[in-house]
């Protein structure tokens, strides 16, 4: 198990579309592993597979609190087959989208199919804050960021914020990273919840 470097905005892999896993096989389960190493360790709530590179249907989940057990959840080719007329919005982060943080609306409820990280085909029912993570982790998958439930002035003004540091990171001759650049280079709106991370 290892943690990988996570991808961020502007890197345009966040915007293509993940392909199935299918079987899930030892190698699957090792990249799962080092999914929720560095989800974990980020911290964060929930980590999609293109966010480290990995162009597989693959999330990690655990919306536990600190005082709480860890709870690891591990979706393999996740399907969200049901949504619920009610709605919530909650303040998403997003792990590629370092310390920017915006109200989303979602619905409050999903079911989800999946395989688990043994293979076997599941289905469950989420609300709250892991009906959130989850939807958000799927919109991964499918190349969405949370940016793109905002308006449109929002999205550009943070895209164009985390272009600016990557073009600059790049005339300077530096390795760009968004988890490292100064806050305010980021378009960062406040500090980071420690109860919630971003997921």
């Amino acid at each position: 198990m290892a943690v990988r470097p996570i991808i961020t905005l502007p890197d345009t892999l966040l915007r293509q579309r993940s392909e199935p896993v299918g079987t899930v096989d030892a190698s699957i389960r090792a990249t799962l592993d080092d999914m929720i190493d560095t989800m974990y360790d980020a911290p964060g709530i929930g980590l999609a597979g293109v966010q480290v590179g990995v162009m597989k249907r693959l999330v990690v989940l655990d919306t536990a609190r600190k005082d709480e057990a860890p709870q690891p959840l591990f979706l393999v080719d996740p399907e969200i087959v049901a949504v619920s007329q009610e709605r919530m919005i909650y303040e998403e982060g997003c792990l590629s989208i370092p310390d920017y943080y915006e109200d989303v609306e979602r619905p409050e409820r999903v079911r989800v199919r999946f395989k688990d990280r043994d293979g076997a085909e599941c289905e469950m029912e989420a609300e709250g804050l892991l009906a959130i993570a989850i939807q958000h982790e799927v919109d991964h998958l499918n190349g969405v960021l949370f940016i793109d439930h905002i308006s449109r002035l929002k999205r550009e003004r943070v895209v164009k914020k985390f272009a600016k540091a990557a073009r600059l990171a790049q005339e300077e001759g530096r390795a760009y990273d968004a988890r490292s650049e100064p806050r305010e280079a980021m378009g960062a709106r406040k500090p980071p919840r420690p109860a919630e991370p971003a997921a």
